[in-house]
């Protein structure tokens, strides 16, 4: 074998270098190395360089070996092979020549650092050998560390994301935050970059040996932050139960059988995040995995720059298919829940569509393979299990383990070893569980191919690293976000760290109302209340030092905003805290304890947040969604914010979402902000239209999955023709409204999938001018009890009064005057008590709908009626002409009394639509057509008394066309005062008979 030559830059710690000759073919990427040489032939010369020297033993070569501390490799972005073979050792007939390359040897252009370094090292140490892979706390940090000697340790297969300039390798007593913070750097090396899947050999500082470190670990002594660790094990301890290291790593200075047999139990594998192979499946999507075929199983890990509300899928598309399909495929949904808990399941696709259950009980769509099966008892069906999972940094980590060949024939595909196999990924939005739909469901991925959703032929054997790199996410913040409005108190308590957000933490952190130390967000000019009551050992202060616990104990200098050792208290007896944020406040604080170090979090601090930019807020019904809004000259600007994490955010002016003007607000995957006004009158999407309203200063934005979205737009809009046109906003009248919230929302085509996954459950009537807000009660009740009475006065009792007065005066006696004027205060009377039980229910009395409106009208025209009549002319005597006054009076009392029976019934058929507007009740529909029959009944009665009053009008011709009666009728007895004095009609006994001309009815 011939000796290949290649330049290699050889890196000191301080970055001096030269270019050297070495002679390797070794495909180990991770530790340069000179491969034993086999042959004696020259090497291909080059200017400057010498002649590769022949036949080398082992200890020979690792003597020309650059000490790894000094060294580093040319192409930081790959795996080592772990297949190749270092173990081979050089023909016995090439040993003899090794005296002859001693003087050559000599001849060699080493660097004086590396000379100084190969000899400088003459630390014991009984770590020799010891590997293990960082644990990742924070930053995406992966890496495999292993001791060289007493001097070094190498590391490779690096990533982590940049930190501060101080980043360090750092030394400690123990993993915990006390030890931590208590300990010292253990190298000169800065970590102050990104790493991409480097590899490097580190040089330990002078004073630092292995033997006074318990742990070492990657460490920004800015921040207090361990982005990950490796807990040292006791020396020469047995952990067999580790794998082994393959052959071809790096050995250890100066091996022998018994060091490598040493190692082999020493190394301790494996941390959760590493994996043998990785591939990119997107640019913001990975898939990790290694093969155990001797357990036919496999590890998968998912991993993705997303969003908390997000999933991740993976799976086999089911054999034999002619072209990739998801159809039928076999795919594990990983994600986490609300309270940041990893969670995977096995999934069956028997369409494109949400899991839904049909009618007749059959599952469809995307579903765990649990639901086809109504539940898993025992296992069998959910092969799928979770190992560990993580959302650090913005990005989304989840392994697993399942089985190559399941038991699940049904709905698991088997996976071949060695074979290709089509594979399809994806991710998107999720639904979180409800109580019909006990799984987190995943939306439609939507996106284009590559990006949020693919399919490729993947080979499980197949050794695959092009993960150049850890993901780096846009948005890294994954606490909740509190944003304080300057009218309610923040309850600040203590509790135990769980997901604090740079770790290491003390046991007991800060939480602000019940959330483990969030985001905090405040406003300038909005003063800031805090209850404080987490303990008297915990004191409340807003300083600008990142780690809190008075940083002048640390001899460095803070600005303290507000609290101080004064702000403590118990739940007993809490303290109240009020910081006033001024204008000079920087954009970011930080709140913390002022005993006790990273006990709190950020605070932002912002410029006119919503409550400053508007007069008036109010939450809005199950205080999931805060409304705001000013008034101004003839325009009202409003803004929604979402209490919790969505796809998008909706809110309606109506009693509903049906027949709703609608405003929808969210963030488009291109991050771009949509503010669209709909209107909605059914329940499909069909049935949600896209309108033109005048809206101005439309902003949407969307913070850790809060929308919030602003407009102003007129209150009455400047046009006509079109629906829109109708919106308007009366600031006197209470505003209904309603909102909604979902995980997606499209600008065009919209589907089922853009409707709602959680909505209000009533409306809340916002009163504009008063600047608060009230539940909407369920008045059917109460509405049905108002209609009921008002059909019984215009329907029956007042239409009855004037068919007696019209159609019965041919009856002898008074009988039609008593009954018409009995039935019409009677009707009277019921109505305004309906109006009076209506107004006190309603808490109110408002005339702006059409219904109100001709009630109103009706009523008055009612209430005229009895003083009309009270002070109606005398009638005339027997024979006497009638005098103009009582001409005119009859024709106004005829035309008030049935214009009054009009308009009444037309209250009553405004009034049943306006119920079906109000709560889209199915039986509306059903009264309004009995309401309907009932008049027809009553104009064909009429129609029929009519015929008859005809008829007897052609008998009795010398009857004037204004008289129902006969001459022994008399209107003047009055039933509301008996006592007045009575005219008795004059008896003719000549039987002639006077012909007096009256109107048709009285």
């Amino acid at each position: 074998m011939h000796c290949q030559r290649r330049w290699q830059k050889i890196p000191s710690l301080s970055d001096a270098s030269k270019p050297t000759c070495f002679d390797s073919i070794a495909k180990n990427k991770t530790d340069l190395r000179i491969k034993e040489l086999t042959s004696g032939e020259a090497a291909v010369s080059h200017p400057k360089v010498p002649q590769c020297p022949p036949s080398l033993t082992t200890r020979e070569k690792a003597s020309l070996t650059p000490p790894e501390s000094l060294t580093r490799t040319l192409t930081p972005h790959s795996r080592p092979d772990r297949a190749s073979d270092l173990g081979r050792s050089p023909p016995m007939a090439a040993r003899p020549r090794l005296f002859l390359l001693l003087p050559l040897l000599a001849l060699l252009p080493f660097p004086s650092s590396l000379a100084a370094a190969a000899g400088s090292c003459r630390k014991n140490t009984t770590f020799a050998g010891f590997e293990a892979e960082l644990a990742m706390v924070q930053h995406q940090l992966r890496g495999v560390v292993r001791v060289l000697d007493g001097c070094s340790f190498s590391v490779s297969e690096f990533d982590m994301l940049a930190g501060s300039a101080q980043v360090r390798w750092w030394g400690a007593a123990g993993d915990d935050f006390r030890n931590l913070t208590l300990g010292s750097p253990i190298s000169d090396q800065t970590l102050n970059r990104t790493f991409r899947n480097e590899s490097f050999t580190v040089r330990l500082a002078e004073n630092a040996t292995w033997d006074q470190i318990a742990v070492f670990a990657v460490w920004d002594p800015v921040t207090a932050s361990d982005f990950g660790h490796v807990v040292l094990g006791a020396p020469g301890a047995d952990q067999s139960e580790a794998p082994a290291p393959s052959p071809d790593l790096s050995p250890a200075p100066s091996p022998s059988s018994s060091s490598v047999k040493r190692r082999s139990k020493r190394r301790i594998r494996r941390q959760p995040t590493m994996f043998d192979n990785c591939l990119t499946l997107s640019p913001r999507y990975r898939l990790r995995w290694t093969l155990y075929p001797e357990s036919d199983s496999i590890d998968i890990g998912l991993e993705a720059a997303i969003g908390s509300q997000n999933y991740m899928a993976f799976g086999w598309a089911a054999p034999g298919s002619p072209s990739p399909s998801m159809i039928h495929a076999d795919v594990a949904v990983a994600g986490f829940t609300e309270d940041a808990t990893p969670f995977v399941e096995d999934y069956f696709i028997t369409e494109y569509s949400e899991c839904l259950r049909n009618k007749d009980g059959k599952v469809k769509g995307v579903c765990p393979d649990a639901m086809y099966e109504d539940g898993d008892p025992v296992g069998l069906v959910n092969n799928t299990k979770l190992v560990y999972g993580h959302r650090k940094d913005g990005v989304s980590f989840v392994r697993y383990t399942r089985p190559l060949v399941s038991v699940d024939e049904k709905y698991d595909v088997p996976v071949s070893k060695t074979g290709n196999m089509t594979v399809i990924w994806a991710w998107g939005l999720m639904r979180s569980p409800d109580t019909l739909r006990p799984h987190y469901l995943p939306q439609n991925h939507g996106g284009p191919r590559l990006t949020t959703f693919g399919y490729f032929d993947f080979n499980v054997s197949r050794k695959v690293n092009d993960c150049l790199g850890p993901l780096d996410a846009e948005d890294k913040e994954d606490q909740d976000l509190i944003i304080a409005d300057g009218k309610k108190p923040l309850v600040v308590s203590s509790g135990p760290a769980l997901h604090y957000p740079n770790p290491p933490s003390p046991p007991k952190v800060l939480y602000i109302n019940k959330k483990e130390a969030p985001l905090l967000r405040v406003e300038r000019g909005v003063p800031v209340t805090f209850s404080v009551q987490a303990g008297h050992d915990v004191a409340l202060y807003i300083t600008s030092d990142f780690l809190g616990g008075n940083a002048t104990s640390r001899n460095m200098t803070e600005v303290i905003y507000a609290g101080g050792p004064e702000a403590q208290g118990v739940p007993a007896s809490p303290t109240e805290l009020v910081w006033s944020v001024d204008r000079n406040t920087p954009d970011l604080v930080y709140y913390h304890s002022f005993y006790e170090q990273k006990m709190g979090w950020k605070v932002q601090v912002v410029d006119g947040g919503l409550t400053d930019m508007y007069n008036n807020s109010v939450f809005l019904d199950d205080q999931q969604v805060t409304l705001l809004w000013t008034l101004s000259d003839g325009a009202i600007s409003i803004a929604a914010r979402g209490e919790k994490k969505s796809g998008y955010l909706a809110i309606g002016f109506g009693s509903g979402m049906i027949d709703s003007f609608a405003y929808v607000g969210w963030v488009d995957d291109e991050g771009k902000s949509h503010v669209n006004t709909y209107w909605i009158d059914g329940k499909d999407a069909m049935n949600v239209h896209p309108t033109s309203e005048n809206l101005t200063y439309v902003r949407c934005r969307s913070e850790n999955g809060i929308i919030t979205f602003e407009f102003t737009r007129p209150l009455s809009p400047s046009c006509s023709g079109r629906v829109e046109c109708k919106n308007i906003i009366d600031p006197t009248t209470p505003l209904k409204v309603v909102w909604a919230m979902g995980a997606q929302w499209s600008e065009d085509h919209l589907s089922e999938r853009n409707m709602h996954s959680v909505t209000s459950g009533r409306p809340v009537r916002v009163l504009l001018l008063r600047g608060s807000a009230e539940a909407e009660q369920d008045l059917r009740p109460v509405l049905a009890v108002h209609g009921f009475m008002m059909f019984v006065a215009w329907g029956i009792l007042l239409p009855g009064g004037i068919l007696a007065a019209r159609y019965l005066k041919h009856v002898k006696g008074d009988g039609w005057y008593q009954l018409h004027v009995y039935l019409q205060y009677s009707g009277i009377a019921i109505v305004l008590l309906g109006v009076l039980f209506a107004a006190a229910e309603l808490r109110g009395f408002y005339i702006s709908s059409v219904h109100v409106k001709f009630g109103v009208t009706a009523m008055i025209l009612a209430c005229v009626q009895p003083i009309n009549a009270y002070v109606r002319p005398k009638r005339p005597e027997n024979g006497e002409v009638a005098s103009s006054k009582r001409i005119i009076w009859e024709y106004i009392h005829v035309i008030i009394g049935r214009s009054a029976i009009v308009v009444g019934i037309a209250a009553l058929f405004s009034g049943m639509k306006h119920l079906g507007d109000r709560y889209d009740s199915e039986n509306v529909e059903g009264l309004s057509l009995a309401l309907i029959l009932w008049v027809l009944s009553g104009g064909l009665l009429v129609l029929y008394l009519e015929y008859k009053q005809f008829k007897r009008r052609d008998r009795s011709s010398v009857r004037g066309s204004w008289v129902l009666g006969n001459s022994e009728e008399d209107d003047s007895v009055d039933l509301l005062q008996p006592d007045r004095t009575v005219m008795k009609p004059e008896s003719h006994p000549s039987g002639i008979m006077e012909l007096q001309l009256e109107p048709l009815s009285r």
